[in-house]
């Protein structure tokens, strides 16, 4: 996911390292944030990669700034993986956050619409965290009242997502030429 963010920020416009690491702290957040000694290896990968270019400016002190690019590579590339994001991405809610952070960069509506989907069908598989001998338990049901306040906040907050998915697949359909 870290390298999705690099990519997906560059896309956006050039940044310098710094900037970088600003905007994708803010975007994981207390999650998980993101060292130099994370993020410079990544850089360096990608930029090893051919996927991103770096620009030498000059400083406010002595030592040069670098500022990164995307390449028309790394613009493919992110494009690649917003379109085919792995099961993983789709399924674990911080990896899909930067999934769904980035995906209104992907060109294409019917595409976009695609992955939403794929999320909408994980979203309406009945699961639940906890479970019994007789199967999954319900909030309803759940004695302890922590395990039942987790219950409760899924709930809520799938619903919310379910409502903002089919409206906004209702809106990329619309925009898709058919």
């Amino acid at each position: 996911m870290l390298e999705l963010a690099i990519l997906g920020f560059l896309h956006e416009e050039p940044l310098h390292g710094y900037d970088l690491r600003r905007r994708i702290a803010a975007l994981s957040g207390h999650v998980k944030p993101v060292a130099e000694s994370t993020l410079y290896p990544a850089i360096k990968r990608l930029e090893q990669a051919g996927l991103l270019s770096r620009t030498p400016q000059p400083g406010a002190a002595a030592a040069p700034r670098h500022v990164l690019s995307l390449t028309d590579e790394g613009r493919a590339d992110l494009f690649r993986r917003l379109a085919e994001p792995a099961e993983g991405d789709i399924t674990n809610e911080n990896r899909w956050f930067t999934v769904l952070a980035f995906l209104r960069h992907l060109p294409d509506p019917a595409a976009q619409a695609a992955v939403l989907r794929r999320r909408l069908a994980f979203l309406e598989t009945p699961s639940s965290f906890f479970h019994d001998a007789s199967g999954p338990q319900r909030a309803e049901d759940m004695p302890d009242p922590f395990r039942r306040g987790v219950l409760l906040i899924a709930r809520a907050t799938t619903k919310a997502e379910l409502a903002w998915l089919h409206e906004t697949l209702e809106s990329l359909d619309a925009a898709s030429p058919r």
